[in-house]
């Protein structure tokens, strides 16, 4: 643990402090792993001569969506310092920021995502002393698009890969239930750069997945291999301009069916589709534009009805107003209010309701 570099605290807002913490975590592969999170401690009141106590932690999960680790929480926040954060702080909330991709930046590898999640809040929950959180600290999950990705994943995982967290509920909007399903849904459109940057996160700890893509591309034309896997290197903002309306499958040998079939499908659909480790048995609310062209709602439509025939407990309200930017701000202001029912110790709803709401924020 050290204080992050710089004037963190200050850059982000109404933050007393700024940690970064190295930790222990577990990879896609089941393998010991580490990575890091940046947590954010609230300010305190002048008049408090004592070391504040606080009661509540938001772990919030960043949409960064990229395949390099130089653009992870711990190093973007200093540029792009997330308007959400000293909202939290401002409530009094602990906030739990991890870079929840780990040192290969493994974008779409959900048991990364999931285990880098849960092990951040453990390594949050036994630095309480240091932080001033109390025993009975409540904490809560949040995550839109990419966020919503590793938020579902801990949830799925939490009761399999870390029993003895007692997580009080996530929040998950816009997430990436199926990556096939999105992969085919947003080739050819604005936000074409997330399948090279997915794919190669995907594979990035896998060696024989990604010989197999790299031997895929095409080493001449237009669309070539050197043109794919610039996307390594890219920020989020880098890449949605690199590939913006581009049809990646045509930087492939074979067209779709390299994407689609064989060993980059199966490991798609075994670290990228949720659904196939478990039931969450924490409280979840979701929150998903029907008209979502970037992560579809019928897998998340799927994905809920299955976690529902489980036992699982879930409000979810599904948006007719907007597209999956849109849904980011207009599912917030009830994102905001289901985590602090929660954080106040509200009792939640049990088993499963299903909402279609029209909400828009303007």
């Amino acid at each position: 643990m050290r204080t992050a570099p710089g004037d963190l605290a200050s850059t982000v807002g109404n933050a007393s402090a700024a940690y970064n913490v190295l930790y222990r975590t577990t990879d896609s592969r089941r393998e010991p792993s580490w990575a890091v999170t940046t947590i954010f401690v609230p300010v305190t009141s002048k008049r408090d001569c004592h070391q504040p106590t606080w009661s509540s932690l938001l772990s919030y999960l960043d949409p960064y969506d990229v395949a390099t680790v130089d653009a992870s929480p711990s190093y973007s926040l200093y540029s792009n310092p997330l308007p959400d954060i000293p909202t939290a702080l401002g409530k009094g909330w602990v906030v739990n920021v991890p870079d929840y991709e780990g040192p290969l930046a493994s974008f779409i590898a959900g048991l990364q995502a999931g285990q880098a999640t849960l092990d951040s809040v453990r390594a949050t929950l036994s630095l309480s002393a240091t932080l001033g959180l109390t025993p009975k600290t409540k904490n809560v999950l949040w995550g839109y698009s990419g966020g919503g990705f590793a938020a579902v994943w801990a949830s799925e995982l939490q009761p399999t890969y870390a029993p003895e967290l007692h997580i009080s509920g996530a929040a998950i909007g816009g997430m990436n239930a199926n990556a096939t399903s999105s992969i085919a849904a947003i080739n050819g459109g604005l936000y074409s750069g997330l399948i090279p940057v997915g794919l190669l996160g995907l594979t990035s700890q896998f060696p024989d997945v990604r010989n197999v893509l790299v031997s895929s591309l095409k080493t001449e034309g237009e669309y070539n291999r050197s043109r794919f896997l610039a996307a390594a290197d890219m920020t989020l903002q880098e890449w949605v301009v690199a590939y913006a309306n581009q049809d990646i499958y045509r930087y492939f040998k074979n067209g779709a069916s390299d994407v689609l079939d064989g060993p980059i499908r199966e490991l798609a659909d075994r670290d990228g589709t949720a659904g196939h480790y478990g039931v969450p048995k924490i409280p979840l609310f979701v929150y998903q534009a029907i008209q979502d062209h970037v992560n579809p709602a019928k897998p998340v439509d799927a994905l809920i009805e299955k976690y529902c025939s489980k036992g699982a407990d879930i409000l979810y309200q599904r948006n007719s107003v907007g597209g999956h930017v849109e849904e980011a701000a207009n599912g917030a202001p009830s994102a905001w209010k289901w985590l602090a029912s929660v954080l106040s110790g509200e009792p939640q709803q049990k088993g499963c309701v299903v909402q279609n709401v029209t909400i828009s924020v303007g």
